[in-house]
């Protein structure tokens, strides 16, 4: 009977954890997306000076204005209400220091596609405090109304489309050394100033509440926008072409064979010069023909890789076949089986443009596609 209490237990304690890390799990292979152009109501509570004493407590309210995937506006109005105590041997007086205060802040984020999407920001706002029992009196000439500045990093946790976690740490400094009720500072504020310096940690929810344009960066082929000139159509009716198709007659079913070697050029699929490395353009481009191949699994092709004709025959030919095994390996890791694939290396011996011109050798570092079935 001990055993069976014992065990459930310690099941009871690991529902939590085990909830937690599938949470987690889930939001790391959750793939963001976002948009252009976003308003976002943030709304949350605040620890001031990082503190694990609930006497340090505060809250705050935020509207944001994303203008592009990278960078947004957000307007914080802020209540922190600190203790703060023991500033000598002597000294039992508790001194609290409530204030309000609202920042415009400017936001960046690193990496907007990612489940935990990490920025950082930096805001200039005014800070209007009182103390309760302050250390010392206030200065005939001093102003509870002070400028504030104070940057800040954080990140964006995936819970939904629309709702993020955001856990977020502020360092920030108000115009004044008489922040916590008595004169005097170890000049640890912003810039160097010898003024009061705050650290405070929120966290809260961010609320997506309206998008603009939907975004591609955040698109499967590896986060690269799709800016080419490449006809996607095309590629789709020279696979659909090369489909055998079934022709019934009565009790005989024909199949026609694919038309063989059709050949398919794929513009926009480049590599750097003397190295196997993709450009970045190419990656949509790959990204669309492997999608399409998926949905077609009885068709074979074949990847031809050339070169342009610096270098001797021995390097472009292995180069070749490496570039021809690099849109291979591309295509196998997004889903498309190996035995479907055959790759051959040509080296510099088929260019399509001129090797004396930058152009034309970009053009023949390239890959091309040939239905075998």
């Amino acid at each position: 009977m001990k055993l069976v209490k014992e065990v459930t237990r310690k099941l009871n304690y690991s529902k939590p954890i085990a909830i937690t890390i599938i949470f987690l799990i889930s939001s790391i292979i959750t793939q963001a997306q976002v948009s252009k152009k976003a308003w976002i109501f943030g709304f949350g509570a605040s620890m001031p000076k990082v503190s694990l004493s609930w006497n340090n407590i505060g809250g705050y309210l935020s509207i944001q204005r994303n203008f592009t995937e990278h960078t947004g506006l957000r307007l914080t109005g802020n209540y922190n209400n600190m203790t703060r105590g023991g500033f000598g041997p002597d000294d039992v007086n508790i001194t609290k220091t409530i204030a309000f205060w609202g920042s415009l802040d400017m936001v960046y984020y690193f990496s907007p596609c990612n489940s935990f999407s990490p920025f950082a920001m930096v805001s200039l706002g005014l800070n209007s405090f009182s103390h309760d029992n302050p250390q010392q009196e206030p200065k005939p000439n001093e102003s509870n109304i002070v400028v504030q500045v104070g940057m800040g990093v954080g990140m964006e946790i995936y819970l939904s489309e629309d709702w993020k976690l955001k856990p977020e740490i502020d360092f920030y400094t108000p115009a004044t050394d008489y922040y916590d009720g008595r004169y005097g500072s170890n000049g640890g504020g912003v810039f160097g100033t010898s003024y009061d310096a705050v650290v405070k940690g929120d966290l809260g929810i961010q609320w997506y509440f309206s998008r603009g344009e939907k975004s591609n960066i955040c698109q499967l082929y590896d986060g690269i926008e799709r800016k080419d000139n490449f006809d996607y159509n095309k590629v789709e009716k020279i696979l659909d072409i090369n489909i055998p198709k079934e022709i019934v007659t009565e009790k005989v079913v024909i199949k026609p064979a694919a038309k063989n070697n059709s050949k398919m050029l794929l513009m926009g699929v480049n590599f750097e010069f003397n190295s196997s490395r993709l450009t970045p353009e190419s990656y949509p481009v790959l990204y669309h023909v492997t999608q399409k191949l998926k949905k077609l699994p009885q068709l074979k092709i074949e990847i031809d890789g050339h070169c342009d004709s610096i270098g001797t025959v021995q390097v472009n030919q292995r180069i070749s076949l490496e570039r021809a095994n690099v849109v291979k390996d591309y295509m196998v890791e997004r889903g498309i089986n190996e035995s479907r694939i055959k790759t051959v290396g040509y080296g510099f011996t088929r260019p399509i443009a001129d090797n004396s011109t930058s152009e034309g050798r970009a053009m023949n570092r390239r890959i091309e596609f040939r239905i075998v079935k």
